[in-house]
């Protein structure tokens, strides 16, 4: 199979603009139509539409908007928006909580519609006011949505003294968040669970992380986490290097010394695409997501219990939304969006795998690969030959028993190859 064979998807074009501002978002709090402010009214009272969740809907009178069509979101929503964009032109007002640009349907809607066609119009944020009941600075707590994601993602903030505000999907959320922190060592976490935050029946309810249980909370509700790391909890750091033993393995995994220097290679980014071709435990793929917020990976691992492994190590630490494909290279790379940055730990054997992965990196895209063999290193140095880039030798050696006492081990040398894409 040749590079030219494999296609792959490009970049997603913007949206067509008619250049006027026909659809305004304007955020609601629980405290409804008596926090909306001036120009909100008025683009209510100018609206031809007015669309929102059932509970939007409800805060906002109809009397406000009385020459308007009203539709509450269906399920599944997206469809729905394409009806929106149809009504351009018209003047449109969607409902949305808080401030619709914190993780609200304004980045979705923008994403369709140009934004320049756009007004939004923010009430305060969730954030702000769980910080506001906390008495923490926002610009110094983490937040966390369950909101369409999985709680799991919790893991990557956690840190001893810890400040974690956690946007809840429903009212089982706090106990799922309480469960997860008493697994990962955090049972004395201290949780407020801020039930209808800024209207007339909100509520705080400060409870311990090993105490929640399966308790069940109002629907409408924001966790304050503040973290508690008991003498089981591990430290696992952002930056690249976790110990071997974070990650489930049956010995295919790159180790800790050479994942490090293999992800300041790499160089991850936020919202940056990694292939990692040959993914076997997923380490080098589950620390770049780790690295940067936002990165993304898709990784290609053909045998069946090694991809169980590797999703299981990406829910564990934090990065349940690694893209884990059954599939070998060359073949599983097909169709796949192109890559900022690209990781061959394993199949650069494969018939011309390294010259389809360059032909798919980005303009500045970075490829990275090691080997341990001589048959895949042959490989690397042709590589080298025909796209430039660095060859490196890299070796650990670690202390570990003889007999009674202690010598060192040398470990399989590993040749590094990475170039960077000319722009």
């Amino acid at each position: 199979m040749t590079s030219a064979a494999l296609k792959f998807s490009p970049s997603t074009s913007a949206p067509a603009s008619s250049g006027a501002k026909w659809l305004t978002i304007v955020g609601v709090g629980e405290d409804g139509a008596a926090g909306l402010s001036q120009p909100a009214r008025v683009a209510l009272e100018a609206a031809a539409f007015v669309v929102g969740g059932e509970r939007h809907l409800a805060l906002v009178p109809a009397s406000l908007s009385p020459s308007a069509e009203r539709h509450a979101w269906p399920s599944p929503m997206l469809p729905f928006l394409d009806v929106v964009a149809g009504w351009r032109g018209r003047s449109v007002v969607v409902l949305a909580s808080g401030d619709p640009l914190f993780y609200g349907v304004a980045a979705t809607l923008a994403s369709r519609i140009d934004p320049n066609e756009i007004a939004v119009l923010p009430a305060t944020s969730s954030l702000q006011l769980a910080c506001a009941a906390m008495v923490w600075p926002v610009n110094e707590t983490a937040v966390v949505s369950a909101c369409g994601r999985p709680i799991e993602q919790l893991t990557l903030e956690l840190f001893d003294g810890a400040r974690i505000v956690l946007l809840s999907a429903d009212g089982a959320t706090p106990a799922a968040a309480a469960a997860l922190l008493v697994a990962q060592g955090y049972g004395d976490s201290r949780l407020t669970v801020l039930e209808r935050l800024g209207g007339p029946g909100a509520a705080a309810l400060p409870l311990l992380a090993r105490d929640v249980g399966a308790r069940r909370f109002d629907p409408l509700n924001v966790v304050a986490i503040e973290a508690v790391a008991g003498p089981e909890a591990r430290l696992l750091p952002r930056s690249p290097g976790l110990p071997d033993d974070a990650f489930l393995n049956d010995g295919q995994i790159t180790r800790r010394e050479i994942r490090a220097l293999t992800l300041a290679r790499l160089a991850p980014t936020p919202g940056a695409l990694l292939w990692d071709v040959g993914a076997g435990s997923g380490s080098i793929g589950i620390e770049w997501m780790r690295a940067a917020r936002g990165a993304k990976a898709i990784a290609l691992e053909p045998r069946a219990d090694r991809a169980a492994r590797a999703r299981e190590n990406a829910s564990r630490l934090g990065v349940p939304g690694l893209d884990l494909r059954e599939a070998a290279a060359p073949d599983g790379l097909a169709g796949l969006p192109r890559p900022d940055a690209i990781f061959l730990g394993g199949g650069a054997t494969a018939e011309r795998v390294i010259d389809i992965c360059w032909a798919a990196l980005k303009p500045g895209g970075r490829l990275v690969a090691n080997a341990v063999t001589l048959e895949t290193e042959t490989k690397l140095v042709a590589a080298r030959e025909a796209f430039g880039g660095d060859l490196v030798r890299l070796q650990a050696t670690y202390a570990d028993p003889v007999g009674r006492m202690t010598g060192w081990r040398p470990a399989m040398p590993v040749t590094q190859y990475a170039v960077a894409k000319p722009r």
